[in-house]
């Protein structure tokens, strides 16, 4: 029985492992890219193979000449009766053992070689970079593709070599070729000639080792990256004699086995490891100790010259155009005059806040969520480019009632973008919708102009049945018929969204795959089902293409009529020469990552980067294209001859997919960290490193933070430029030593431009991915972000009408602080949300927060805290400067004659509360906190007994008693002069 139970078993789980390898084959095919899976698992299998009969055969062979040639008769002794005694006892299984153990060893190895598979290709598809390295005069492709390969070859042939080495002297021992005897080690000549053979197999493949060293030190990582003068003087030089020296001990031992002397070997072999000890560590550390770092500023010059230079390449960092600003601290009257587009686009809605008014406004259903943070992009609306934060409709699988058919049938997908305008709320502050409601409606598009629907997104299920028969009843729930109706209406997917499961077997694959015997045996499967997974964007991405890293943030756009995903695509290597490492994991962390509102890159060391491709996943049938972003870049070059059909030209972009690519968020990351350093590049100020910057920490999260503030996307003209953009932006402060405190002094301001379109199909746009600095360092007193958030926080008005905020156990939140350049100096904007208590709270902006040097500008909207500081009136046009006279400061105030009070809905204050205004605003402050208290209780009390229409009025009531007690506070305080 036990035979029949393994091969059952055997069977079985071949069987399961083939039926991953067919449901891979139908995705991939069905997704188009099935050339992805077979050249990859082709290249795996050919690397086993060939790993494996090369470990393989030299271990057998090995062990098998070690004991053809052993000897018939040895000497008597205790130890070779041991011997005997251990040969009787492996004789049984002798056979087995020397098929057995090289098997086993050619299996390791070859699993080790097979995951070199991408390292293999790139070398036989390599492309020239077109420029040299400034020590050796060979190309970049050298150090990126083929030194690589080399050192993985010589390493595994050496692995090789030694492992069949221990094999035959093992065997040799074991059957009398090798014994221990008073005198010494006795050795036949058979052992000898395969020791000597060996050994000068060893030798030779050194020094291709100690030769390829000598390029390998351009890619060191020392106190600037690659070789330096130590290493041109003293290492190089030494490499190539270690490598010529190895060479030469080789051949010695292979005449040894000819003469069958050994005494020149051995010496030859004590004289290479004298020489490789002086040459290759005493030697260089005396040129260093008593040559470099005396003089080390003039010899490590010209080489540190060479890592500012290369490190700049390779990170795209050459093209920076720096520009001097010297920023004023006085702002004067009227100086946003020109700043219009700039002014107007000033991001008042914080992403990463409004998520929850997003759900509590236009979630409708508990079976649709919308993502903890949101993502910024731009529209044209009415002819004019606007910032939005935007969206989807998710579905949210926690909501759905709990069974099979409602998870995986019925409910499928989620529905419809939801975009709120940037730079304006409501008078209320509540977002200010472009995009919203069921059905889906506004400026971006309705059902008849764009797919709502959702079957692919980052909150998917992780796989759904769908498809019908033409003519069948539709099955899936697809929305409420309307935003207040209860009832839902169904509809049937149709498209090419997954593999169909409408036949037996694959219907029995899935089952296998998802381990549900639901999906084999549910009536609900039919004839056309297709079967949805891997549904989240970046992980279709990462299997169609696994040679590319992937931004941690994804982002939804509505592009030519459909619901589009949008991903940036990385092409990575540590090989540049001359480059100085970053760690993509340390690098793009920040306070967005901390908290979990995005994903920092993996933990992985670069030291050359690009933005080679744009990715796009359908959000309804989940098709994924590639696009050939940067096409110049080398290594994707390289990738496009291995898979030569799933990389489109960028040329083959539409205007409005053009129109909605922007600069990634986590090279932007990279290139700041790095260009703290680099933006210096004179030779001896980079060398004292007095010149460097670092990264602010969010002030938002106290002044003690050390965690780096993340960089804005914001519409943005900067100082010399035509026109806005809408660019990635980032300040910079002074370099922070290790656990020194920061000087929260502005020292630079980086933008990247990331508008791409033109309005062309397949034209970018010459000015997308320029990078612009603002060096200010040359004045050591300008506001930086640590600096203002300060300000805000110390100025005295502002703390009381903070802490009136706060009244009735309402949270007030700092949002997000925008650095601007505009008016000739440094400007701060911030918007403060205030959230009352309760579950169903979502934070309210209620004031805006501004800076501009010393001066503090504190109201309801941007348009008034821009005025107070700018003397009066700063000449800006704001997004929310409809909004000034509507923000309810006052609501109880009477209309104007004729005029009615603004009802709930119209985007008017509240209603009017009990209270109004007296003479005495010291009583209406009384009052209107007194209403104020009265509110939270009668809200609590709804809460409790689920009246959420009551719990909804109190609200109101509570929003407008704090507004009045605002307006109070402020008449008292200008009654007392202040």
């Amino acid at each position: 029985m036990i035979p029949t139970i393994i091969v059952v078993a055997v069977i079985v789980i071949a069987l399961v492992y083939l039926s991953q390898v067919y449901a891979d084959v139908l995705w991939y095919d069905q997704l188009g890219y099935l050339e992805v899976f077979i050249t990859e698992n082709l290249s795996r299998i050919a690397l086993f193979l060939a790993a494996f009969l090369v470990m393989a055969s030299a271990v057998y062979f090995s062990l098998r000449i070690a004991y053809r040639s052993r000897p018939i008769y040895a000497p008597d002794s205790a130890i070779q009766d041991n011997l005997n005694r251990y040969q009787a006892q492996l004789e049984p299984i002798r056979r087995l053992l020397m098929l057995g153990i090289p098997l086993v060893l050619g299996a390791f190895a070859g699993t080790a070689a097979s995951s070199q598979w991408q390292q293999v290709l790139l070398f036989i598809n390599q492309e020239p970079f077109g420029s040299q390295d400034p020590e050796f005069g060979i190309d970049y492709a050298f150090y990126m593709f083929s030194l690589p390969f080399f050192g993985f070859l010589t390493g595994f042939l050496l692995s090789v070599v030694i492992i069949s080495a221990i094999a035959s002297v093992l065997t040799h021992y074991l059957y009398g070729g090798i014994r221990l005897e008073e005198k010494g080690v006795f050795t036949t000549k058979a052992a000898r000639v395969q020791i000597a053979v060996v050994a000068a197999l060893f030798l030779l493949l050194q020094g291709v080792n100690y030769w390829l060293d000598r390029y390998a030190t351009l890619q060191g990582q020392g106190r600037w990256a690659g070789a330096l003068y130590t290493d041109v003087n003293a290492v190089i030089p030494t490499k190539a004699i270690l490598a010529v020296a190895a060479v030469i001990v080789a051949v010695l031992f292979i005449v040894s086995v000819i003469v069958g002397r050994w005494r020149l070997p051995v010496i030859g072999t004590a004289m290479l490891i004298i020489t490789a000890l002086l040459a290759g560590g005493v030697y260089p550390w005396v040129v260093q100790r008593f040559q470099v770092v005396p003089s080390e500023l003039t010899l490590e010059g010209e080489y540190i010259d060479r890592n500012i230079a290369l490190t700049r390449e390779a990170y795209g960092l050459n093209e920076v155009k720096v520009s001097a600003y010297n920023p004023i601290d006085v702002p004067e009257a009227g100086a946003l005059g020109d700043e219009g587009e700039t002014t107007t686009n000033i991001r008042l809605l914080d992403p990463n806040l409004v998520s929850d008014a997003f759900s509590q406004l236009q979630q409708f259903r508990q079976y649709y969520q919308f993502p903890e943070t949101l993502n910024v992009d731009r529209y044209e609306i009415d002819g004019e480019i606007q910032d939005t934060v935007i969206a989807v409709r998710e579905l949210d699988t926690s909501g759905v009632p709990a069974g099979w058919v409602n998870e995986h049938v019925f409910y499928t997908h989620g529905y419809g973008v939801v975009a709120a305008a940037g730079s304006t709320v409501q008078p209320d502050g509540r977002p200010e919708f472009l995009q919203a409601g069921i059905p889906s409606t506004g400026v971006l598009g309705d059902e008849s102009t764009y797919e709502p629907r959702i079957y692919f997104g980052e909150e998917s299920p992780v796989y759904s049945v769908v498809g019908a028969p033409e003519g069948t009843a539709p099955s899936e729930i697809d929305r409420p018929q309307s935003e207040n109706s209860d009832n839902e209406s169904r509809s049937t997917f149709v498209g090419n969204g997954g593999p169909m499961v409408g036949n037996a077997f694959n219907r029995l694959v899935y089952a296998l795959k998802f381990q549900s015997t639901d999906l084999l045996l549910s009536d609900q499967v039919n004839s056309e089902s297709q079967i949805l997974y891997d549904r989240d964007p970046v992980e279709r991405v990462e299997k169609v293409a696994p040679y590319l890293t992937l931004d941690g943030n994804s982002y939804p756009a509505i592009v030519d009529g459909r619901v589009k995903w949008i991903i940036d695509g990385y092409t990575t290597s540590a090989d540049f020469p001359y480059s100085t490492q970053q760690e993509l994991e340390s690098a793009t962390q920040d306070s967005q990552t901390a908290e979990g509102f995005s994903t920092a890159l993996p933990a992985e060391q670069v030291n050359y980067i690009r933005n080679a491709v744009k990715a796009t996943v359908d959000a309804y049938d989940g098709t994924v294209e590639l696009f050939a972003w940067d096409d110049e870049d080398p290594i994707l070059k390289s990738w496009q001859n291995v898979y030569p059909s799933s990389i489109k030209p960028y040329s083959e972009m539409s205007a409005d997919l053009m129109a909605h690519v922007r600069y990634p968020e986590d090279l932007f990351k990279v290139q700041r960290e790095l260009l703290a350093r680099y933006h210096v590049t004179e030779t001896e100020p980079f060398y004292s490193n007095n010149e460097a910057w670092s990264v602010p920490g969010d002030p938002t999260l106290g002044s003690e933070s050390t965690v780096r503030q993340p960089p804005f996307y914001l519409t943005l003209q900067m100082p010399e430029q035509d026109a806005a953009a809408f660019s990635l932006t980032t300040p910079f402060i002074p370099f922070v030593p290790v656990g020194q405190e920061p000087r929260n002094v502005l020292y630079g301001f980086l933008a990247a431009n990331g508008d791409a379109g033109t309005g062309e199909d397949g034209v970018k746009s010459e000015d997308y991915g320029r990078l612009t600095l603002l060096d200010s360092s040359g004045q050591d007193s300008t506001v930086g972000p640590g600096q203002a958030q300060n300000l805000f926080n110390s100025d005295t008005t502002v703390s009381q009408d903070l802490n009136l905020l706060r009244q009735g156990a309402s949270e007030v939140i700092n949002g997000n602080l925008l650095t601007l350049p505009i008016g000739g100096g440094i400007a701060y904007v911030q918007p403060v949300y205030v959230q009352s208590s309760g579950s169903s709270s979502f934070p309210v902006l209620r004031r805006v927060l501004v800076s501009f040097g010393d001066d503090v500008g504190f109201a309801p909207t941007l348009d008034e805290a821009l005025d107070q500081v700018f003397g009066g009136d700063s000449g800006a046009t704001t997004g929310d400067s409809e909004n000034v006279g509507e923000t309810p400061d006052d609501p109880a105030a009477p209309p104007e004659e004729g005029g009615t009070p603004p009802a709930e809905g119209d985007g008017g204050a509240p209603p009017v509360a009990p209270g109004g205004t007296t003479d005495d605003p010291a009583a209406d402050l009384r009052t209107a906190l007194d209403d104020a208290s009265a509110a939270v209780t009668e809200g609590n009390a709804a809460l409790a007994e689920g009246d959420f229409a009551a719990y909804g009025e109190a609200q109101d009531r509570l929003n407008d008693a704090l507004q009045r007690a605002l307006a109070a506070e402020e008449r008292v305080s200008a009654g007392a002069g202040g």
